[in-house]
């Protein structure tokens, strides 16, 4: 029984103390414009993107998330742009995010309205750096600054 009793402790330790993983996107239009989320839990901007579902990796989170949050078909990932594993950059969870760029089309449409509230293109000269929600100013500034960032 007690050797039972510390599987199961082992196994809820890997579950529950272990980051979870996560995207976010720079998502370019044609016209170089990037696209932004206006979250629905703290009315701030961030960048798309969201968990790595179980059996899915990167790429295929990547284009999930375009499509959910913004509507839009991923043309392209890029680059890597950063990897962030700060345990306070997500006040909700301890989560390792990738950053990548994405070339991406299509038409912007909120898709989850459960945790968007609209979804906006900015020139480089109007992006919102000061009203960005969890990490997302620092990860868009390495981006902006052509930095690869492990962080």
């Amino acid at each position: 029984m007690r050797q039972s009793w510390r599987f199961i402790e082992t196994v809820l330790g890997i579950i529950f103390r272990h980051p979870i993983v996560g995207t976010s996107i720079i998502p370019i239009l044609p016209d170089g414009r990037i696209v932004l989320v206006q979250r629905r839990d703290n009315q701030k901007w961030g960048l798309p993107g969201g968990m790595v579902d179980w059996g899915q990796d990167i790429p295929t989170t990547v284009k999930r998330e375009l499509v959910e949050e913004t509507g839009l078909e991923l043309s392209k990932i890029r680059r890597l742009v950063g990897v962030y594993s700060a345990p306070n950059r997500d006040p909700r969870i301890h989560s390792i995010c990738v950053l990548v760029e994405a070339e991406v089309e299509g038409t912007m449409e909120n898709k989850d309205i459960l945790e968007i509230i609209a979804v906006e293109a900015f020139d480089l000269s109007s992006l919102p750096k000061s009203n960005l929600s969890h990490d997302h100013e620092r990860q868009l500034q390495d981006y902006l600054d052509g930095k690869t960032t492990i962080a």
